[in-house]
């Protein structure tokens, strides 16, 4: 099988399920970002994070093709029967995971500057990745074309990546840089 099919020459794609649209079309504009996402993900994953951390990013890549199809897929249309749905438990395993990280952390007292260790600079890197996908699929919430559950699930996965980070910093001994403003002059 070629990996080139040509179809895309015009600038427009086609959705599972049937129908052709233009690759700038709001829908295929969303599961590009959930495709990039999955792909810092992949990044991240590269930069050797500790073992559990890595374990949870590939669950979390396997979740996001999920996403991704469901986003590709017409809801109402026949192919849309063959799509996995996403699960409550994969928020509710995030949100156990949130907790059990940040049993670990120091409290936060300040915003930090996204950055240090490889893996942690990866991982804020794929959080704002995340909010831009989130970003996108909300108008296809509100028009009524993809459930909420799309958008529960790229939030609550931000604030998972965000606590990865700094997860990331701290078993690697490196203290997350706090941001504190600048006083005005005059």
């Amino acid at each position: 099988m070629k990996i080139y099919t040509k179809s895309g020459d015009t600038g427009e794609t086609g959705l599972f399920g049937g129908g052709r649209v233009p690759k700038d079309d709001e829908r295929v504009d969303a599961y590009g970002e959930v495709d990039e996402l999955n792909a810092t993900l992949g990044l991240a994953r590269g930069f050797s994070p500790p073992a559990d951390l890595d374990g949870l990013l590939q669950r979390l890549q396997e979740q996001l093709f999920t996403v991704g199809a469901v986003l590709a897929t017409p809801t109402g249309t026949k192919a849309s029967s063959y799509i996995p749905v996403l699960q409550a438990a994969w928020v509710e395993a995030m949100e156990a995971a949130i907790d059990a990280f940040e049993a670990e952390l120091p409290k936060m007292t300040h915003f930090i500057l996204p950055g240090g260790s490889q893996a942690s600079g990866a991982l804020h890197l794929a959080r704002t990745v995340c909010r831009r996908a989130e970003r996108r699929v909300i108008p296809l919430v509100r028009e009524g074309k993809v459930a909420t559950d799309v958008v529960t699930f790229l939030n609550r996965l931000s604030d998972l990546l965000f606590v990865m980070a700094r997860v990331a910093n701290h078993r690697a001994g490196v203290a997350d840089v706090k941001w504190i403003p600048e006083k005005p002059t005059k």
